[in-house]
């Protein structure tokens, strides 16, 4: 209706006709309309007369039959949230890049093909919903919107995300569903405040890495074409509590699993998967585990339909009773030599990799040492075996090998060959029962990253503060009482610390003097400052908080 834009200029009827006015009738008191609903109409335009309502904050013409905006949308510019989804729009009015204080946006199910290149403009914007039309590329200026919180891109049809995205640092929750994705941009893991991923419904082929979404508590990427879990990627997401994964192709979970400890549900239906980590079974938080319509060899369709309580029950059953299975090794024939049937020599020559890794040796047979013969290795993953100690004949790769793993073993102590691999810039021995480190480790001046995580340390090994190269330490889940603020500062390179499950009673303020740190993981420990609050802020807000402590 016409008087509906002329609402703040018409003197109302009542002022024509002599009557005296009670206090709610007094419209020479009347301000000015702030907010205006107009929605589940059959509006097929707006007049330009909305100019005449300077003051809105709030409009609202979502479900009706709009094809297109009024230029002088432009003009409100108290505008705060715009709800025009729902239409049949084909575009949207540069016009609408006039307003400074637009904090939600929101045009889902409408038909544009493209959005306004200036996007970018409105700074202010926290919310902005374009999913469930036509889009199949998103304007590079979309970069400059550092305070969006929601972004919705769900059910258009973009084959590619640009990596400028990850320039939006305040980007909590991020929703790609039904697109044309092949791939995510690496850079999107940079995305640190990032809590809610949605990519369910395209083309990934595997799980993107986010080294830097500490705060991602779920992800959903069911119904891709993902076949393998990269045991990396999983590491990185400490804080994820929900993982959605149904309808792929993947054919194994890896053991890394087992470290998601915040995990609460865990859905895995309806792919290749055929056996299962026991370890999963030791998730504290999992109350849902969805398993159905995979080939699982190991266990009984009855005890799935049980639910998840019965199944984690089971899984831990199977972790203390876990000797090798009776199908596990190839048979050794006449025709097969001993060293073919274990290792992979296409896999020494080519990657520089040697592997004998989920055996549940003892030891690692004389065949696979032999196979390398005068190959240079770089890479030694000997995992998931029983292996009491580390194997003597590992000294004999000193000149080329850089990266060992012999996490998931039974290690207790480490013997002096492994000091002498003065190359190593990596060493993984997670899930052992180790508790010390011996003092000859200081030889190993390139060791850049070392994970200690589920193992028995009840103090923090000293020599790794003479490790000038370490970047990383992961130590989480051990029993660790204390650190040395004053060692730690002197460890210029150190980037990522994680003591997360350990029994540090108290956190020491100098602590906040490690300014190099820009990963400290501390949550799941008995101190009482810094509180939960603090923790979840961050690390640059930890190492604040624990600066202003220190007595001066």
């Amino acid at each position: 209706p016409e008087h509906v834009w002329r609402i703040n200029l018409d003197v109302p009827e009542e002022a024509q006709q002599n009557l005296s006015f009670g206090a709610a009738d007094r419209w020479w008191e009347q301000t000015d309309l702030t907010k205006l609903i107009l929605a589940s109409n059959k509006l097929q335009s707006l007049s330009e007369d909305v100019q005449l309502l300077p003051a809105l904050t709030m409009l609202d013409v979502h479900d009706n039959q709009l094809t297109s905006l009024p230029s002088a949308l432009g003009q409100l510019e108290n505008l705060q949230k715009l709800d025009v989804s729902h239409n049949k729009l084909r575009s949207l009015p540069e016009e609408l890049l006039q307003l400074p204080g637009l904090r939600s946006l929101l045009v889902q199910h409408n038909e544009l093909s493209q959005l306004p290149e200036g996007l970018g403009q409105l700074l202010s914007l926290e919310e902005l919903d374009v999913s469930n039309n036509q889009l199949t590329a998103i304007p590079t200026s979309f970069a400059l919107l550092v305070n969006l919180v929601r972004l919705n891109l769900a059910w258009n049809q973009l084959k590619e995300l640009p990596a400028d995205l990850s320039a939006m640092k305040s980007l909590r929750q991020l929703d790609c569903t039904k697109n044309h994705l092949e791939t995510v941009p690496p850079k999107l893991a940079t995305m640190a405040s990032l809590e809610q991923l949605y990519l369910r419904k395209n083309k990934l082929r595997s799980l993107p890495e986010f080294p830097s979404c500490k705060l991602l508590k779920e992800l959903h990427a069911g119904e891709n074409q993902i076949e393998t879990l990269n045991a990396e990627n999983l590491k990185q997401l400490s804080s994820l509590c929900v993982l959605e994964l149904r309808d792929n192709k993947i054919k194994a979970v890896p053991e890394e699993i087992s470290l998601l400890q915040r995990l609460e549900r865990l859905d895995l239906a309806n792919n290749d998967i055929s056996r299962l980590p026991y370890t999963l079974g030791n998730l504290p938080q999992l109350k849902f585990l969805a398993l159905e319509g995979n080939p699982l060899r190991t266990i009984r369709r009855d005890l799935l339909q049980k639910g998840t309580q019965e199944l984690l029950k089971y899984l831990r059953s199977k972790i203390q009773d876990d000797g090798p299975g009776p199908h596990e090794e190839p048979p050794v024939t006449a025709m097969t030599l001993p060293s073919q049937s274990k290792v992979n020599i296409h896999a020494i020559t080519t990657l520089k990799l040697l592997e004998y890794s989920d055996k549940q040796a003892a030891e690692i047979p004389d065949a696979v040492f032999d196979a390398v013969g005068a190959n240079p290795v770089a890479t030694v993953n000997f995992s998931k075996n029983q292996l009491r100690e580390i194997p003597p004949r590992l000294v004999e790769l000193k000149d080329s090998v850089c990266d060992v793993s012999l996490g998931f073993n039974k290690i207790s102590s480490i013997s002096s060959e492994l000091c002498l691999l003065h190359k190593l810039t990596h060493l993984d021995l997670r899930n052992n029962v180790l508790t010390a480190l011996p003092e000859e480790m200081e030889a190993l001046k390139r060791l850049h990253t070392i994970n200690l995580a589920f193992n028995r340390f009840k103090v923090f090994p000293s020599v790794l503060y003479q490790l000038p190269a370490l970047e990383t330490i992961l130590l989480s889940n051990n029993q660790v009482g204390s650190i040395d603020p004053v060692q730690l500062k002197g460890m210029e390179k150190l980037g990522t610390l994680d003591l997360q499950n350990n029994d540090l009673l108290q956190v020491p303020p100098e602590l906040g003097n490690c300014e190099n740190l820009r990963s400290l993981l501390l949550e799941g420990n008995p101190f009482r400052t810094p509180r939960a609050a603090v923790l979840a802020k961050g690390t640059a807000a930890v190492l604040e908080y624990l600066r202003s402590r220190i007595p001066t």
